[in-house]
This record gives structure tokens, C-alpha cells and sequence, in this order.
């Protein structure tokens, strides 16, 4: 088959992604005990596990036996699929923290034995993306002039600015990025964090969701100056002599 040539034709660039956010532990603490129900236990569902939103709403209640969740669905856009990979049905551990809130807020649900783990009004899987809109970014912003919070700024007399300085919402996936990070810090290893997300290839997990900390960028630059202080000095305790000049 021929090729064909296009002359003329500029091809547009994509755009340049922007940088994703992964949340501290601090950060989660921090919007937890800020947050209602049900907001709270799903923030923390998603920063304790690493679950996908799509897989979160997809949850059951049967799929939670207290230690571990598995993952059967997925829901995106109101239609229920199967989860993203083969990878993304492993089973995924809960800590003791996380089994205490899903306890408390199942408890406050009546004790269902089963249904979708997060429900709205009808009984169908609560869409999270109300869920933020609603219940948890308005929490969160504030205006960077005058303290006040978005819903509160109405009759301020100044243009809203998000203080960015504050914890934030960023999406959901942050709280994966932030399973993912945070997990690194703590010196969990490569291959339990890749289980941990269920990513099929562990450069995935590297490379897209293992972010950079600042504190850790400037404790690691210290520890070089260290090593390279001591690398120079080595020679002249060795030798017992300064260096001389030919």
C-alpha cells in the first residue's frame, strides 16, 4: 500500500501534562478529621488503600470481610464494568485504622450484609465526584486575602483566590499517589508497593506514582554534601599530610 504525504499540514502539539499531587500522611490526617461522614471514611478508604475511584464506587459490602477488600467491579459514569486489569481484582489489605472507620460508619448504615459499600439516596453507588463537589472541596477553600472560606465569600468585596498554602482537594487519585509515596518514604519495598496498587509493571509505580518530597529532596542533597565532605577528607587522613604545591 502506498504512503501518503501530507504537505502543508502542521500537526498541533499536545499539551504538556500538568504535575500530579500525591498527599502526605499529615495532609490526610488533616482532611479526616475535617470531613463528615461520608465523605471521611471514603477520603480515608482511598488514602489507606490506593483504591481507583471507579473501583470505590464499585465496592460491595460482601467484598470487605474486616482484613482484606477484593475488588469484583468497577463503576464509571453509572455503568458497571469489570475492574481495569486481571492485576486489579488482587485482594487488598486493611490496616486497623481504616477497619475501625468502615466498622463505625457500616454500623451507622444499619449493618448491611451486603449492597454498594457507598450508596446515595436511591441505593445506587454514590458518585464520588459529588461526593467531592459537594462534601469535601468546599471544606477546603479558602480565599488566599481574606481567610474566608468559598461559601462564606459572597459579600467579601474582592475576587476569591484558592490559598493554595492550605491542604487542598486535589482529586482522588491523589490519595493512590499518596498510598504510593508515602509508603516509599517509609521504605516499603518497590515490589509490595506494585502489589499494593495492583499495577501490572512496576515502572508504572516508579515512574507515574512515587512522587518527589521536598523534605526528602533536601535531606537527600544533605546527605550527599556529607559523603562528599568525607570523600575529600579521606585522602589527607590517609596520607597524614596536607597536599603541597609542585
Amino acid at each position: 500500500m502506498a504512503s501518503i504525504r501530507f504537505t502543508g499540514v502542521a500537526i498541533p502539539k499536545a499539551r504538556a501534562g500538568g504535575e500530579t499531587y500525591a498527599y502526605s500522611l499529615e495532609e490526610i490526617t488533616h482532611m479526616l478529621t475535617a470531613l463528615a461522614e461520608p465523605a471521611a471514611t471514603v477520603v480515608a478508604l482511598a488514602a489507606y488503600t490506593g483504591l481507583r475511584r471507579s473501583e470505590i464506587q464499585g465496592l460491595l459490602w460482601e467484598n470487605y470481610d474486616g482484613h482484606e477488600i477484593r475488588v469484583t467491579r468497577s463503576v464509571w459514569n453509572g455503568i458497571v464494568d469489570e475492574p481495569k486489569t486481571e492485576k486489579s481484582k488482587a485482594p487488598v489489605p486493611v490496616i486497623d485504622a481504616l477497619a475501625r472507620r468502615l466498622d463505625t460508619y457500616r454500623g451507622s448504615c444499619g449493618n448491611p450484609a451486603s449492597g454498594p459499600m457507598f450508596a446515595n439516596s436511591n441505593g445506587k453507588p454514590l458518585c464520588l465526584n459529588n461526593l467531592a463537589n459537594r462534601d469535601i472541596q468546599p471544606v477546603f477553600a479558602y480565599c488566599r486575602d481574606c481567610g474566608k472560606k468559598r461559601i462564606d465569600h459572597v459579600n467579601a468585596g474582592h475576587r476569591f483566590e484558592l490559598d493554595t498554602s492550605r491542604v487542598i482537594w486535589r482529586g482522588w487519585h491523589s490519595c493512590r499517589r499518596g498510598l504510593a509515596t508515602n509508603l516509599y518514604r517509609l521504605g516499603v519495598s518497590d515490589k509490595t508497593i506494585q502489589a499494593i496498587l495492583r499495577h501490572a509493571n512496576l515502572q508504572t509505580t516508579l515512574n507515574v506514582y512515587v512522587k518527589n518530597v521536598a523534605a526528602d529532596s533536601v535531606k537527600a542533597m544533605e546527605v550527599l554534601e556529607a559523603s562528599l565532605t568525607c570523600a575529600k577528607r579521606a585522602p589527607e587522613a590517609s596520607s597524614g599530610q596536607t597536599h603541597r604545591p609542585n
